[in-house]
This record gives C-alpha cells, structure tokens and sequence, in this order.
C-alpha cells in the first residue's frame, strides 16, 4: 500500500467508525429518552456504500470477519468502544458510567445469550475485560486496548507479548540454497491452507540465522509477518502458557503474522504443550530434529551457505578489495564454515581497519574468521596455544614426511574435494584423520601443535572424561557437541590418549555394549564427514578397532628416540634465553627418556640453577634426572650418569 493510499484508508476507516458508533450513541438516546423506535439511525446504505469503497475492508468489518462476530457481538464491542472515543457516551450509561450486559440486551438488536459465555468471541479472544460487579450481566465491560487500537487503524502490539515476543526483520536478499529452501517450505504452507490446521514447519541446522532467513522469506512470499519468540521464556504454569498463547494467537490473527519458535537445546521443558496445541501458523528453529505428538510437521534441513555461496558473500562484501586477494578467498571457504551475518561484519570491520587499498588482507581476514569461528566447547575440551614449529620436532625422516603430507591435505582439501571434483564422486571418506601412536612423551601432541601453527587454526584437546559417559546416548550426545561446535572453523581436534573411546568394539552381549558399539559407529561417521583434521592418539596402537584404521587417513608410529635423537632433542631444548655451562650433550643422551620427560629434566634444572644464582650446570640435570626416574619408578643406572660429576 502507497502512503498516498494508506492515509486515504485511514480516514475512510475513521468515518466508518464514527458512523457505527454513531448508530449505537442514538440507540443510547433513545433508551435515555423513553423511546424504544430506531429513529434517527445512521443511514445503513451509507455504511455500506463507505466499505465498498475502500479496496481494504475497514478494521471493524476486518474484525468481525477474523473472529466470526455475529451482530450483536459487534455492537457489544462498538458500545465499549464508544465509552473511550465519544464523550457523550459516558451519561447515557448511568449509573455504572460503564456499558454491562444487561445494557446490551435491552438496547441492541439480535440480541443472544450465548454472546456473553467463555468460548464465545468476545471473550474467548479477550475483545472485551469483564470487570467486578453484581453478577456477570451486571459487572462493567471495557474494550482490551490493543483491540480499541486495531479498529481505529493505528496498529498496536499487545504489551502483554513484550519480553516473549519479538518482531523480527525482514530476510533481506539470500543465497539460492536459503531461496530455495524458503520456495518449498511457502509450497507446503500453501498446499495445506485449506485444512484447518496448518503443518507445524521445523528448520533444522547448526547456522541460526540462516534458519531465521529462511523463515522470514517464506512468510514475506506468503505475504506474512515473522515474530520470534524462544522457547525457554515460555511459561511453566499451564494457566498462563493458556493466556498466553491466546494473546498470541489473536495477535497472530489480527497481524497476519507467523510465530519463529526458537527451539535450542535444553529449552524445550515447557514448549511442548504450547508446540503441540497451536492452531496459529508456527515454525520451530531447531539445532536437532524434535518429535512432535499429534501434528503434522514437515521438517527441512537448513544448513549454512555452501562454499561457493560463501565464496560469492566474500566477493560481494570486500567489493573491489576481493580482486587482490589471490586464492584467499578460497581458502577461506575452504577452512571455514561462516554464515551471511559473520562474512559481512568480518569484511566490514576489515576494510574499516584497512583503508589502504593496496594493503594485503589475506592474514587479517584468515585471524578474523578464526576469531569469529571459535567453537564454544565448555567443558569438554581445551584450547592448546600452539607455538612449536617443525624443528622442536625430533622424529625420523619417514614420520616427518607423513606429518607433512597431512598438513597437505588439509590445506589442499577444497581443490581436491570441490575444484577437481572428488565430492561430488563420493560423499564418503571426506574427512582428515590421523592416528598418532607411541609411548607417552614421544612427541604426539607437540605434533598435533606444529600441525595447527603451520595451518594457522586452533587446536583442542578433548577430554575424554567429559566426553565419555556410563549413561546410554550420552557419549553419542557429547561427541555431536565436541563435531558440531568445531565444524565451523574447521578446527583440529586432538582426542588425546583415545583408547578409552576408540577401542575394540565389544561383542554385543547386553544393551550397553549394543548402545557402545552405535556410538563407536556415529564417531566413524563424524570423522568421516568432518570438514577439520581430526588426531588419535594412543600409547598402545594394539588397542583401536581395526575398523578405524581402516577409515583413518593417516597413521604415523612415534618412536621412542635412540641415543642420536635424544641428543638432537637435547641440543634444541633449551631456550637460547637460557645461560648454561659446560652441558655435555653426548652424556646427557644416555638417559633413556622420552621427549616429554627430557623436557621435565630441562625445566627442573632451570629452577634449580636460577635459585642458586647460577647457569645451568651437569650438576643441575643430574638432581633433576634423578627427581623425574624417582617420579618415573624407574632407577637411574651407572651406565646413563657415568662420569656426569
């Protein structure tokens, strides 16, 4: 509708107001003056004739049709309305100075009992509020306020909603998939328009916004509003989610709007009841698919932009910028799953940081979207800053190479999988994962951290003990949370002395080695749908299921370091801040440690000679050897500490 067009409705809907109420203030006059004949009633053919001119029927005839108003009900709600717009109502209803049922019935025409009972319009919908008084047809009426708004043509959101309810924007323009996805979920609501309760709509999928998206351009094509609400804020008390739902509904109705139930994990307790008993068009915004009793639901999976969509998000937020990024762009994609609103706030609060248009922004953007795409994992794991680079790596030459063609891999992973076609050839095997097998202190989890400095993404270490739990599904549920909170910015993840999780797979001799095995099976799937690099690491190689290695991409054996590669470790361990003296790097070789334990020795005998205000000395290693073989169980020999004095 014009503004042109708007203001002239405005004012035909306000001259056909003030002609209905004028019908009921004479009705009132004659009443006052003892006559009982309609004389002086407004022309009828003149309220007509106003509505047919109007290309948009006025608020009271819009009303009435809405809730099934019979005449009677209508003129009950024009004498409540007349009382807070018409001054000269007020003393025509002596002596209650408000209008009751028992007025109604003696003035109004087509008068019928059953107006005034519970499930009947006015009531039912709260058109009216029934005061206290002597008896229900003796008490004073009053017109709700947002209904007094809705018929003089000026809009009002009952304040009632506020705090439960919120009008949410306009989608703007989306990627094809959401278009697409937002054409056939207006189709099912179409088909089903002529049933008299429409298919509850669940949206399911990790990216949020662009289940709102899709629901807010499927109503806008059906010619709706989108109200949000989320599910947590509705309330326990079975009477006020009745209340509740009943505003809702009737402002649903008067507002042709459709309610985004925002339904996240954890917050479904007192939704249910409301889920199952709407009547109003609802859709349900959900991470996982949730049962509904009793409805029919038609779901759609609803994931972020694929990665050529975000490729073009990119391209159109940097604008000319994009033009000098070189491939950037595609790693980007490659590595990170980001949703529309994070693309344009990332590139926005780059290119305002970075105004030089010659200035190189492919690092900033890569820190930006690790940044933005930090996965929220609580408890259930740890973010290891990773600072070791290749060389603090002292492995033989067959391990380093594999160790790098993994860094390969990962980085190359968009070329191969997207731009020369293997994805579309097979869904299956897509994942990165490598097995890290040896002694404790090898060196495993300092390789997972080279791994992740050379990519530049964040790695987390999983605590199985969080993870893994004695309760049937609960595992299954930890692991999704650990796959789903990291698939955004295609993090490492380190599953840290794994046997206890990725063990052999029991025979099935009662319900939980059953519900064992069905959670070992949605790992396999998980890591094999993982966009990130997902490590095992294991002190007995013996111990995994064969059917993982069989799906592991990469297995690399850590050794346990001979003399040589002791002595290189010792050579490098030291930080070159550090002042030593005397060090005899061929003796200290012949302690039999691994990696980790030779790190303990060093940083022991640090403190020990910064106490005694001194460098690092022979002297030094030799107390902090024998502390670490103490803590080991382990004796220290003549032969490893010969000649060491």
């Amino acid at each position: 509708m014009s503004p042109d067009s708007s203001a002239t409705w405005f004012d035909t809907n306000q001259r056909y107001l003030t002609l209905s109420l004028a019908r009921i203030r004479t009705l009132l006059e004659c009443r006052a003056g003892g006559d009982s004949a309609a004389v002086g009633l407004a022309d009828e053919a003149e309220l007509h004739a106003l509505a047919a001119s109007m290309s948009i029927p006025p608020a009271l005839g819009a009303l009435c049709s809405l809730f099934g108003l019979s005449a009677f009900e209508r003129d009950i709600l024009l004498l409540c309305l007349g009382m807070e717009l018409d001054s000269q109502f007020l003393g025509l209803v002596a002596p209650l100075n408000a209008p009751t049922f028992s007025l109604a019935l003696s003035i109004l025409s087509e008068a019928h009992w059953s107006a005034l009972t519970p499930v009947a319009p006015l009531r039912r919908w709260r058109l009216i509020e029934i005061g206290s008084g002597n008896g229900l047809t003796q008490s004073p009426l009053r017109i709700d306020e947002p209904i007094l708004h809705y018929l003089t043509g000026t809009g009002y959101t009952d304040e009632r909603l506020s705090g439960y309810v919120e009008t949410l924007p306009p989608a703007g323009e989306v990627v094809p998939s959401h278009q697409a996805a937002a054409e056939q979920l207006a189709t099912a609501w179409s088909n089903g328009a002529n049933s008299s309760v429409l298919p509850i709509i669940q949206l399911c999928g990790m990216d949020g916004s662009a289940r709102q998206q899709v629901a807010a351009t499927a109503s806008a094509m059906l010619g709706l509003g989108l109200s949000g609400m989320r599910a947590n804020t509705i309330p326990a008390s079975p009477v006020e989610v009745e209340a509740l739902m009943r505003l809702w509904e009737r402002q649903a109705i008067l507002g042709n709007q459709v309610l985004l139930l925002n339904c996240e994990e954890g917050e479904l307790t007192h939704a249910m009841h409301w889920i199952e008993a709407a009547r109003f068009p609802l859709i349900l915004s959900t991470r996982e698919r949730i049962p509904v009793n009793g409805r029919q639901v038609i779901t759609y999976e609803i994931r972020k932009p694929t990665s050529t969509e975000q490729g073009r998000l990119w391209r159109q937020s940097l604008g000319p910028a994009a033009t000098r990024l070189n491939g950037h762009i595609d790693q980007l994609t490659g590595h990170f799953d980001l949703d529309a609103n994070s693309i344009e706030t990332i590139s926005t609060n780059i290119l305002k940081a970075n105004p030089d248009p010659a200035q190189d922004l492919g690092a900033d953007l890569w820190q930006a979207c690790r940044a933005q795409s930090h996965p929220r994992l609580g408890e259930l794991a740890q973010h290891i800053q990773s600072m070791a680079v290749w060389d603090d790596l002292v492995l033989p030459a067959a391990q380093l190479q594999t160790l790098r063609e993994v860094s390969i891999h990962v980085r190359q992973r968009m070329k191969i999988y997207e731009a020369w076609g293997f994805a579309a050839k097979s869904a299956r095997g897509l994942g990165i994962s490598a097995l890290f097998s040896g002694a404790s202190g090898t060196g495993k989890t300092m390789a997972a951290e080279v791994l992740a400095n050379e990519l530049q993404l964040d790695l987390y270490r999983i605590d199985l003990s969080q993870v893994v739990s004695k309760y049937i599904g609960e595992t299954e549920k930890n692991l999704r949370r650990v796959f789903d909170a990291a698939e955004q910015g295609g993090a490492i993840l380190l599953f840290d002395e794994a046997d206890a999780l990725f063990g052999k797979r029991s025979e099935v001799k009662d319900s939980h080695d059953r519900y064992a095995n069905v959670e070992i099976s949605y790992l396999l799937q998980r890591m094999e749908s993982y966009r990130g690099l997902a490590i095992l690491t294991t002190n007995l190689k013996d111990a995994i299921d064969t059917a993982f290695l069989r799906r592991i991409r990469f297995v690399v054996q850590f050794p346990f370091p001979d003399s040589n590669q002791r002595a290189e470790i010792w050579r490098h361990i030291f930080p070159s801040q550090t002042p030593t003296d005397g060090l005899d790097v061929d003796r200290l070789a012949r302690l039999s440690v691994a990696g980790g334990n030779i790190r303990n020795i060093a940083l022991h005998a640090a403190f020990l000679a910064a106490d005694s205000g001194e460098p690092v000395r022979m002297n030094h290693l030799l107390r902090a050897a024998r502390a670490e073989y103490t803590k080991l169980e382990k004796p220290l020999s003549e032969a490893e500490i010969g000649g060491w004095a």
